[in-house]
């Protein structure tokens, strides 16, 4: 078994005041397995760019410029992270979704009124009688 220590120790990773981490949901939860390279890499981006809500506005010229990509492959990307659940966005915001999971009116057992994911865990609460 190997054994964890650290490499370099005057550079251990701290928490930012502008929180970038990556989720090992995403590995874990093989989300990773379901992105495109061009996907992968806009993802890492908007992480390592949004703020404590994912949120950020970058601009298409932007992006493409700084992942040195054209509009056809950005807007596959997008639309990659999109179609799996890790992106939301309408022009030019973005926001990286949380990888917790949720459940959607498409594969919830109650189709009512429900427009917006629901995370499982207000589900798990309400069907344990704790307001949530």
């Amino acid at each position: 078994m190997v054994q964890k220590h650290l490499i370099c120790r005057e550079r251990v990773r701290r928490i930012p005041k502008q929180f970038s981490w990556v989720n090992q949901r995403l590995i874990r939860d093989r989300h990773i397995e379901s992105c495109s390279h061009p996907a992968a890499a806009l993802y890492l981006f908007l992480v390592a760019v949004a703020d404590q809500q994912g949120l950020s506005y970058y601009s298409d010229s932007s992006v493409m410029s700084r992942l040195s990509m054209d509009l056809p492959t950005l807007d596959s990307a997008r639309q990659n992270l999109i179609q799996i659940g890790l992106l939301a966005y309408e022009s030019p915001l973005y926001q990286v979704l949380s990888l917790e999971p949720f459940v959607t009116p498409e594969n919830s057992s109650s189709r009512g009124a429900m427009e917006q994911p629901v995370h499982l865990g207000h589900i798990l609460k309400s069907i344990m009688g704790e307001n949530s």
